[in-house]
């Protein structure tokens, strides 16, 4: 091996001066000037004034190197050309070098600033763990001023909404995305973002989870070949949680978690003792699209009830000044809200009891069901000028909705295909012929469809291996009867924006291919980015957009925890259902108001929410829901009446 040279040590040396940071990388520019004044002073200590030392000259060197200012006080040749080299290399050096340290310093800084790296210290905040297709349309929730997180802040006596998002890269892209809207916009001030995972504990730290007032953990964007999936995240953000609580004595927080693969509930409860709420993400989307393809405009329904758009939700209030009150005389006192049920205590749970007869009596505990378009509006009022007609709601046998044989088509594959085979299994008075469409091997498909469940083999899958995007691999299939025609999104694109446009192209080729048929099958299109929406023709079919109503229940659900139970109850088979009924099914002949129309379905045991139309309005809308009680409806034969009604349990 050759001897190392001495040029080759000193850069050595100096390089690992320079990569330790800029306090090592100033030093040694330091060394660099002190050592440039000694040899200036050297040489031009021969020239210095009579009785000048050798300090003298190298203070003379120092300041002709810092300032060049003194460059024209010189006098003699020799004096000059050291006094302007000096000058020179303080440009290089003192100058340059400095500014140049410094201003990367302030750069590095300034990029460690804006990574949210710095842990926060708030308390009762929002904290929301992970950024999702799902998470801007949570904030929209979150910052909605007649949302459900804004009261449960005021019950906690927290004047100001603070929301803290950790997410795994912060940059200006998401903080521009989160300034496209509006209502984000307006409130950026109270969103503070970090950077980091669910997975490390101290990340967790850095936003204060302990002390949030709601830990809200959306599902993870996941590829079809993905080993870590949301539901292994989330599980062990709870773990993660529970040990920092347990270690640190204090409680452990709320939390709103979401879940993939319903399968893994009770792994998640074990893992996490504190007061944790789990909305089933897999289930509730498959049971949305199983009454969607069972009950066509049931999309419409959901997109008004389960989303931040304007229109009516469901609300749940307590009934302090209630109690003794009948359902109808309660009813009654709500003039622009329809009272749906009620939630009674049982146990640590509730019982939810939609549809309820109007003579049950409220008892103390017991919350009412709403449907209103703001909270306000589901306040009952005692003091109402004029109180709406008592209805006489008795409890009555409803007959079940009649089945019979449904054939599918469904076009492309994700994680939630099994999930609804199982939800369209549980139908016991349908029988479903499906038809799948994908380019995954049909092998896959049907080895994680058998593995879902056991119900999951009721229902007759059909599996072909094509790409819908292409017209030659539908027309042929186009030519059998569907009943309806499912497009999903897909879970194996990079982003939501790529799976949607596949399908809602896949949506324009199937319009096409249908064009010229006299039967036209439900077309049901599933979008993951809400901005979409806009861009499907709604007079021609159909569309849920799965993520804007998933951030909306969680939202619900983080303010009022019996909503969960609500849902889940309003939208499996059997129980209570919301079903479009015809107006031949009632007695119709003096009905002009919607009041009337009110207790004519009452009688028959059921609950009226409003009216779909047979034709669209400009805005392509054909859903009523809670109409004015005394504007006339004029129904034609081919409107449909949405009413909420008790089926026979399964």
């Amino acid at each position: 091996m050759l001897p190392f040279s001495f040029v080759d040590r000193l850069r050595y040396l100096i390089e690992r001066q320079f990569v330790k940071g800029a306090h090592y990388q100033l030093l040694v520019v330091a060394a660099f000037i002190a050592l440039i004044s000694l040899v200036g002073g050297w040489l031009a200590w021969p020239t210095a004034p009579a009785g000048g030392s050798l300090a003298d000259s190298v203070w003379w060197a120092f300041l002709r190197l810092t300032d060049p200012g003194y460059l024209g006080d010189d006098e003699g040749t020799w004096r000059r050309i050291v006094s302007t080299v000096l000058t020179v290399s303080g440009y290089v050096v003192f100058l340059g070098a400095l500014v140049a340290i410094m201003t990367r310093w302030l750069i590095a800084m300034m990029v460690k600033l804006e990574q949210g790296l710095t842990p926060v210290t708030v308390r009762d905040h929002i904290v929301i763990l992970g950024w999702t297709n799902r998470t801007i349309p949570l904030i929209q929730e979150i910052l909605d001023t007649s949302g459900g997180i804004q009261r449960l802040l005021r019950a906690r006596a927290t004047k100001r909404l603070r929301l803290v998002i950790l997410a795994d890269e912060i940059n200006a892209e998401r903080v521009e995305e989160l300034r496209e809207v509006p209502l984000i916009r307006r409130a950026m001030g109270n969103i503070i973002l970090r950077s980091g995972t669910a997975l490390q504990p101290e990340d967790l730290d850095r936003v204060a989870c302990l002390q949030a007032a709601v830990v809200l953990i959306p599902g993870r964007n996941q590829t079809g070949n993905s080993l870590l999936t949301g539901d292994v995240e989330t599980i062990k953000a709870l773990l993660t949680l529970q040990a920092q609580a347990h270690l640190r004595g204090t409680p452990a927080p709320y939390v709103v978690a979401e879940i993939d693969d319903m399968r893994k509930l009770n792994v998640m409860r074990r893992a996490y003792s504190g007061p944790l709420e789990v909305l089933a993400s897999d289930a509730m989307v498959s049971r949305l699209f199983a009454q969607s393809l069972i009950h066509p405009g049931m999309p419409e329904l959901f997109g008004e009830v389960m989303t931040v758009h304007d229109g009516n939700e469901f609300y749940i209030r307590s009934t302090d000044n209630s109690v003794g009150q009948t359902l109808g005389e309660v009813g009654r006192q709500a003039p622009q809200a329809i009272l749906c049920g009620l939630m009674r205590p049982l146990g640590d749970s509730w019982r939810t009891w939609l549809n309820a007869p109007t003579d049950e009596v409220i008892r103390q505990g017991d919350k009412i069901v709403m449907l209103a378009r703001d909270y306000s509006h589901a306040e009952p009022q005692s003091n109402t000028e004029q109180p709406l007609r008592l209805l006489q709601r008795p409890i009555r046998q409803v007959k079940p909705v009649a089945g019979g044989l449904r054939r599918l088509l469904i076009l492309g594959w994700n994680r939630r295909v099994p999930a609804l085979i199982h939800e369209l299994a549980g139908y016991a008075d349908y029988r479903f012929e499906v038809d799948l469409v994908a380019v995954v091997e049909p092998s896959q498909r049907v080895a994680e469809i058998n593995a879902y469940s056991e119900q999951t083999a009721r229902v007759s899958c059909q599996h072909t291996q094509a790409d819908y995007m292409v017209e030659g691999a539908l027309r042929d299939l186009l030519t059998q009867r569907f009943d309806s025609v499912l497009l999903l999104s897909s879970d194996r694109m990079e982003s939501g924006e790529e799976a949607d446009a596949r399908s809602m192209v896949g949506y324009l080729v199937i319009d096409e291919l249908l064009r010229e048929r006299s039967h036209r099958p439900q077309i049901l299109l599933e979008l993951s980015d809400p901005a979409n929406e806009s861009l499907v023709v709604r007079k021609r079919g159909e569309s849920i957009v799965s993520p804007m109503i998933l951030s909306h229940l969680m939202a619900q659900i983080a303010q009022r925890r019996e909503l969960g139970l609500m849902f889940e109850e309003l939208f499996t088979t059997g129980g209570a259902e919301i079903l479009f009924r015809q107006i031949s099914d009632y007695s119709m002949q003096s009905v002009t108001t919607f009041a009337d129309l009110e207790a004519v379905v009452a009688l028959q045991g059921e609950t009226a929410l409003g009216v779909y139309r047979s034709k669209p309005d400009e805005e392509g809308r054909r859903l009523h829901l809670n109409p004015p009680r005394d504007e006339p409806l004029r129904l034609k034969a081919d409107d449909q009446l949405v009413v909420l009604t008790t089926l026979p349990e399964v």
